[in-house]
């Protein structure tokens, strides 16, 4: 034990007890935030002011994936395309090409269903799909 003096002891069991009474405080303050976003979070998913997203033009609702065999030298069909956008066609497509060393990926903006890339057929029957779904 060191060899210290009462004034030392009191000193030190009120710097614990003042961080003990700070940590109860931060704890009652997380609870309360967590118990308010609780609410809120119950209040959206019983029909608060959340959009839909099947009602949201922005989302993101038409979505078709195309998978094809790159090569004609491999078989299992482990490239794809896949097509993602909104009600006015603004969104993306995104190929994964796989080749037996190495697997290369793609991602090409789409606005109203236009990219400024040059678009693969298999990019195209995406986005083709995805539009009539």
């Amino acid at each position: 034990m060191p060899d210290w003096q009462p004034e030392t002891y009191q000193a030190v069991t009120l710097g614990a007890a003042a961080a003990a009474a700070l940590c109860l405080l931060l704890l009652v303050f997380t609870l309360a935030r967590l118990r308010a976003l609780s609410r809120r979070v119950r209040r959206l998913g019983a029909g608060g002011r959340a959009p839909e997203s099947g009602t949201d033009p922005g989302a993101l609702r038409h979505v078709a994936v195309v998978r094809y065999d790159a090569f004609g030298d491999m078989g299992g069909r482990l490239s794809f395309s896949a097509a993602l956008f909104d009600d006015s066609g603004d969104g993306l497509v995104i190929s994964s090409i796989n080749g037996r060393s190495e697997t290369r990926t793609y991602a090409k903006s789409l606005v109203g269903l236009q990219s400024d890339h040059t678009l693969s057929p298999e990019e195209k029957d995406a986005i083709e799909t995805a539009r009539r779904h």
